[in-house]
């Protein structure tokens, strides 16, 4: 959960400091980067998600009918 939190704080610090670049270049570049950034993240808690029901319910309900 350390890393997890860890990738939380980054990543906003990220979008902000992207926000922020767009804010006073006006590049539209920065604005992708947030948006790949945003679709990254959520495909990786996704991901995480996933792992944690697996482990959670999947692999200690498996162990229930050994």
């Amino acid at each position: 959960m350390l890393i997890l939190r860890l990738f939380i704080v980054l990543v906003a610090l990220l979008l902000v400091l992207s926000g922020g670049m767009y804010i006073f270049t006006r590049n539209r570049r920065y604005l992708k980067f947030v948006w790949q950034t945003l679709r990254f993240t959520v495909f990786l808690f996704l991901i995480f998600g996933l792992l944690f029901i697996l482990e959670r319910y999947v692999l200690v309900g498996w162990r229930v009918f050994l």
